[in-house]
């Protein structure tokens, strides 16, 4: 018996969990039963009039009440009329032309549509995207909770008729004045306020000035802005850089709605910093492509010509010396003024009257004198000369060959060989002496490097060579010898040992020599080519006679041939 009834309590929970579950999907509601939508066109021009409709139906079986309406149109847009127009009745807005638009409407009935209207002007730039969204909550009835149904609608703004250009060359000198222009035209069918252009400029840009005025240099403000109307901006300025280095200008055109600035277009355009219009050359003692040597007077010429079409007015001229190989306690500016601390030479337009006023294809010079230093403790020594002249810039290398040195002397008593015969010299013997060469190279590498000098009549080379590997020569027709040294690196034979060599002669005097002082070797010259400078460079030592000054064993009576 008990376990019938308890059969019978699972039995009728059954039943009643069924009509339960049965009794609440009876009463549930879902949200979805009130369809809510945006129509609307889906791409517009800027400024454009465009109206949105929003529709509702009540798909369910159950009245909707206390519904309520927020329309929200998209960010920056032109609120059209003070009323949203429904095709029932006029609603008035709770809050004028705002971009959210709330209201309270009558109760929802079952199969019950209804439609608003919306219109607007969208701004923005070009391929933007507007949303607009549309909410809107009720309290079906019988039921405490408010549900909401929502959607949106994207709008894209597919061209905004503006015309908004820069208008400059493609190539502009550094540090001439120049006019900038920025055109803009409106082809809206709307009237456009509020409207304010900004100009980004590159680095390098010095404004002068601006017609309209400027709001701090980099902001305008626009009148009114119907269609078919435009205008301009004129901005004058400087702008200073490295020739072919390119510059940006930016510009925004926009419009201030609460407090933000919206872009409704944007231009930009480069523009080259060119080669100023002004050719700048030098010469050094007459030549463009002047060598200095060690212990030179160089005169400077600087020239300068205005190839431009405008002529050119209170200039100032600037030459910067620099290297360190120049004594400028020497330094003859003419009319410059040399700034010793920075080693620079001021020329300007109150002295130089081609700077007070360069027409167009007209050329000036000025000159200066300064000396260059005998020795220096360099490799590869150079002038740099920094010619400045507004804002054109030349800077020009002037290298300075090497120095070389030869050092020929004559022994009777010292020297690798043992030299023999009568001293002093007597005609018709032979008397041996030792002639030594040292070469010295200074400053640059030098290549092809050769010693040469040449023997007189009366002597002989007798084959006595300190080095074998030496490349050393005689031609006996022209009677010159030739050592031939090849290439030398800088500082050979100042800081550490050079080239040397010796080698013996021998004198046979003839009688027209009794009494003489005869030459034993003639002038040696060295000669090579410097690498640096790509020039011949070369130098001399004194011939060698039996007076062998440098033998202090041979005295005086010791010379003339007996």
């Amino acid at each position: 018996m008990k376990g019938k009834l308890i059969k019978v309590v699972i039995i009728l929970t059954i039943i009643l969990g069924i009509a339960g579950f049965w009794y609440y999907q009876r009463n549930i509601y879902s949200k979805e039963t009130l369809r809510v939508e945006i129509l609307g066109p889906e791409e517009v021009e800027m400024a454009q009039e465009i109206e949105y409709i929003v529709k509702y139906k009540n798909n369910g079986n159950i009245r909707l009440e206390e519904p309520k309406l927020i329309f929200e149109y998209p960010k920056n847009s032109i609120v059209i009329g003070e009323e949203i127009r429904s095709e029932n009745q006029e609603l008035p807005l709770k809050e004028k032309e705002s971009l959210r638009q709330e209201k309270e409407l009558e109760d929802i009935y079952p199969g019950q549509e209804r439609t608003f209207h919306f219109k607007a002007r969208l701004l923005g730039k070009e391929n933007t995207a507007k949303i607009a969204k549309v909410w809107l909550s009720y309290k079906p009835k019988n039921l405490k909770t408010r549900y909401e149904s929502a959607t949106t609608f994207t709008t894209l703004i597919k061209s905004v008729p503006l015309t908004f250009e820069f208008d400059f060359p493609s190539k502009v000198e550094p540090g001439r004045k120049t006019l900038f222009r920025l055109n803009y035209f409106s082809n809206i069918d709307y009237p456009i306020s509020n409207l304010r252009i900004k100009i980004e400029y590159p680095a390098g840009f010095e404004f002068f000035e601006s017609q309209p005025k400027s709001l701090g240099k980099t902001e305008w403000e626009i009148p009114l802005l119907n269609k078919a109307g435009g205008g301009r901006i004129e901005v004058s300025g400087i702008l200073r850089g490295e020739v072919q280095e390119s510059k940006i200008f930016r510009a925004n055109l926009g419009i201030w709605q609460e407090g933000e600035f919206v872009l409704l277009k944007e231009a930009i355009k480069g523009i080259e910093i060119t080669r100023p219009s002004i050719f700048l050359s030098y010469q050094i003692n007459n030549s463009p492509q002047y060598s200095a040597r060690p212990g030179d007077y160089l005169y400077y010429e600087i020239f300068f010509k205005n190839t431009g079409e405008e002529a050119l007015e209170n200039l100032f001229l600037v030459v910067q010396l620099e290297g360190g190989v120049l004594d400028f306690d020497t330094l003859q500016a003419g009319a410059g003024q040399f700034q010793k601390d920075s080693n620079s030479i001021i020329w300007d337009h109150i002295v130089v009257p081609q700077l007070r006023l360069l027409s167009s294809m007209e050329e000036g010079k000025v000159g200066f004198w300064v000396r260059v230093k005998d020795d220096f403790s360099l490799k590869n020594p150079q002038i740099k000369t920094k010619i400045s002249l507004s804002e054109a810039k030349e800077e020009f290398i002037t290298k300075i060959n090497t120095k070389l040195a030869i050092s020929q002397r004559g022994y009777f008593n010292k020297g690798p060989f043992k030299n023999y015969g009568p001293l002093p010299p007597k005609v018709g013997n032979a008397t041996t002496y030792t002639i030594f060469w040292q070469a010295k190279n200074f400053y640059n590498d030098v290549k092809n490097l050769k010693v040469k000098a040449n023997l007189p009549f009366q002597v002989r080379l007798t084959g006595e060579i300190s080095s074998k590997e030496a490349k050393f020569s005689f031609d006996p027709q022209s009677r010159e010898i030739v050592w031939e040294i090849g290439e030398l690196a800088a500082g050979k034979g100042i800081s550490g040992p050079g080239p040397e060599i010796s080698f013996q002669v021998a004198l046979t005097p003839d009688s027209t020599q009794r009494g003489e002082i005869p030459e034993l070797i003639s002038q040696v010259k060295i000669i090579g080519e410097d690498i640096w400078t790509g020039e011949r460079v070369e130098a001399t030592a004194g011939a060698v006679d039996t007076s062998l000054p440098d033998d202090p064993n041979v005295s005086e009576e010791m010379d003339k041939v007996q």
